[in-house]
């Protein structure tokens, strides 16, 4: 993916995961970077998702009480099912 053109928000978004895991390229790593020092908006962003994944990281299975269990599950069972647009 590395090329000169600078990235979009929505480039950012998609690339976050590989850049937590530090499996960009350096180029990439620099897009990335750089983009982030020109836009709060995503710095924000990455920082939710940080904090998500910490989070996450420190739920167990048992730890979730059966009814919050159920919504999550449901609620992925209907956003699977929903049509593309």
């Amino acid at each position: 993916m590395a090329s000169s053109h600078e990235l979009s928000c929505q480039e950012l978004v998609e690339l976050v995961t590989d850049y937590l895991e530090k499996t960009l390229s350096p180029e990439d790593r620099a897009r990335f970077e750089r983009h982030l020092s020109v836009c709060p908006g995503c710095v924000t962003y990455l920082e939710q998702i940080r904090q998500t994944s910490a989070l996450a990281g420190r739920i167990s299975e048992e730890s979730i009480p059966p009814e919050a269990e159920e919504n999550l599950l449901r609620a992925f069972r209907d956003w699977k099912s929903r049509p593309r647009e």
